[in-house]
C-alpha cells in the first residue's frame, strides 16, 4: 500500500495542513486548516486536490493539540486513507546551526527553544504544533524544515548588521526568510530548464503578505531583503519593512514600549497601515482608482520592490533571470507591470499580453532578461524532504 506524508504548518491561532501521497514522488490529496484555535470560533475546513470542500464544519479547538486530533480524526473519515510514513513541519527559524531540515529529537527542541527570542511571534506556536503532534503520533518521524536554511550559504559580508561583532556572536545576524519557497523555485528552474539554467544570475522576488526577494547565484542565496527577522525589507501586508532605526528611537522616547512598537511594526503597518484600508493586495486593487489611499499603498510597495530589485542587481552584477512568486507575485499582473515599468536599463522588458495570462516567460521576445510568473509550493517542498528523509536517507540528521 502506498504511504503518505503530513505537512503542518502551525501559527498562533491556525493549523494550515497538507496530505500527499507517495508513489513516484509526493501528490496531494488533501489540503485543509483548523482556524480559530483557542477562540470560540474554531474551526475545520478540508479540500481535495482539485480544490473542492469535502469538510466544513465547526468544531471546539482549545489549543494546538485538540486541533491536530481533530484533524487526525476529520483525516480518517476520507476514505482509503494511507498509512503515515512522516510528518513535515515549517519552522520559521532554525538559527546559525540548522543548514538542512533536521529530524525532530529532544536535543533539537532544546535548541530552538532557545532560539525562541529570535523569533517570538512564529517558532513557540512552531514548537507547539511539534509537541503535539509527536504525542499524537510517537512512532511516526517528525522532520523539521527551516524558512532560514537555504540562506546559510550567504556570503559573511551579505550577514553582518552593522552592530558589534559580539552581538552576533549572540545570534544577532542576518538570517534570510522564505527558504522554502526560494527552494522550491530553483528545483522548479532545474526540472522546466535544466541544470544549466542556475548558472544564471537570478532573483527571486516572493511578493505575498509577508514578502522578500533573494539574489541566486548558481542556485545558491548570496543576498536577500529579510535579514533578522521577518519585519525587514519590502514592505508587506501589515508589516513595515526597512525603516530607519532612529525611527523606532524616537518613538520609544515617546512613550512607545516593546509590546507598543512590536504591534506598530508587525500588525499595523506596511499595505495595512498605508491605505487605512486592507492588508489584501487584491482589495486594493479593486479599490485603486476611487480610494487615493489604496494606490498610494500599492505604489510605495512597487517602488520599494523596484528599489529592491536594482540592488539584487548589482550584488549579482547583473541580471538573466526574474521569477516572480508569493500570492501576489504569482497572481498579480499590474503589480508585476507597475514594479518592471522602468527597470528597462537592468534589461527587463514585459510583454502585456504573456503577463495578463501568465504564461511562462512574461517577458517580451527581446527581453534580454527572462521574467516568469510562478506558483511556488512550500507544502510540496516539506513533503519532498520527507519523503528524502525517510525512503533515501538524503537528509542529514
Amino acid at each position: 500500500m502506498t504511504d503518505s506524508i503530513l505537512v503542518v504548518n502551525c501559527g498562533s491561532s491556525s493549523l494550515k495542513f497538507a496530505v500527499f501521497e507517495l508513489s513516484d514522488g509526493p501528490t496531494r490529496r488533501l489540503r485543509g486548516a483548523a482556524s480559530g484555535i483557542g477562540t470560540a470560533q474554531g474551526r475545520l475546513r478540508v479540500a481535495d486536490s482539485a480544490g473542492r470542500t469535502v469538510a466544513d464544519r465547526q468544531a471546539s479547538l482549545p489549543d494546538h493539540a485538540a486541533a491536530i486530533a481533530r484533524v487526525d480524526h476529520l483525516l480518517r473519515e476520507q476514505e482509503e486513507r494511507l498509512p503515515l510514513l512522516g510528518v513535515g513541519h515549517r519552522v520559521v527559524h532554525g538559527g546559525p546551526d540548522c543548514d538542512c531540515p533536521q529530524r525532530v529529537d529532544d536535543e533539537l527542541l532544546r535548541r530552538l527553544q532557545g532560539l525562541i527570542s529570535l523569533a517570538p511571534l512564529h517558532l513557540p506556536h512552531n514548537l507547539a504544533g511539534i509537541a503535539a503532534m509527536r504525542a499524537h503520533f510517537p512512532q511516526v518521524p517528525q522532520l523539521a524544515c527551516f524558512d532560514t536554511a537555504f540562506h546559510h550559504s550567504l556570503p559573511e559580508v551579505a550577514r553582518h548588521t552593522g552592530l558589534p561583532r559580539e552581538y552576533e556572536a549572540q545570534g544577532v545576524r542576518r538570517y534570510g526568510f522564505h527558504g522554502l519557497s526560494y527552494e522550491f523555485i530553483v528545483e522548479d528552474v532545474a526540472r522546466r530548464h535544466g541544470p544549466g539554467a542556475l548558472s544564471e544570475r537570478m532573483i527571486v522576488a516572493h511578493l505575498g503578505n509577508g514578502a522578500s526577494m533573494t539574489a541566486l547565484r548558481d542556485g545558491r542565496s548570496v543576498e536577500t531583503t529579510m535579514g533578522f527577522s521577518a519585519l525587514g525589507g519590502l514592505p508587506m501586508g501589515t508589516r513595515s519593512g526597512d525603516l530607519d532605526p532612529g525611527i523606532v528611537l524616537h518613538l520609544a522616547g515617546r512613550g512607545l514600549d516593546a509590546q507598543a512598537l512590536e504591534a506598530l511594526l508587525y500588525r499595523r503597518s506596511g499595505l495595512l497601515g498605508i491605505s487605512g484600508v486592507s492588508a489584501d493586495m487584491r482589495e486594493l486593487l479593486a479599490r485603486r482608482d476611487d480610494t487615493p489611499e489604496a494606490a498610494a499603498a500599492i505604489d510605495y510597495f512597487c517602488h520599494r520592490a523596484r528599489q529592491f530589485i536594482g540592488a539584487l542587481s548589482a550584488a549579482l552584477g547583473g541580471l538573466d533571470r526574474l521569477v516572480f512568486t508569493g500570492g501576489i507575485g504569482a497572481n498579480a499582473p499590474a503589480v508585476r507591470a507597475q514594479i518592471c515599468e522602468g527597470l528597462e536599463y537592468l534589461g527587463i522588458t514585459l510583454d502585456p499580453r504573456r503577463n495578463g495570462a501568465p504564461e511562462p516567460p512574461i517577458s517580451a521576445a527581446d527581453s534580454p532578461v527572462r521574467v516568469e510568473a510562478v506558483t511556488t509550493d512550500e507544502e510540496l517542498m516539506i513533503a519532498t524532504h520527507v519523503q528524502r528523509l525517510c525512503t533515501d536517507g538524503q537528509e542529514d540528521t
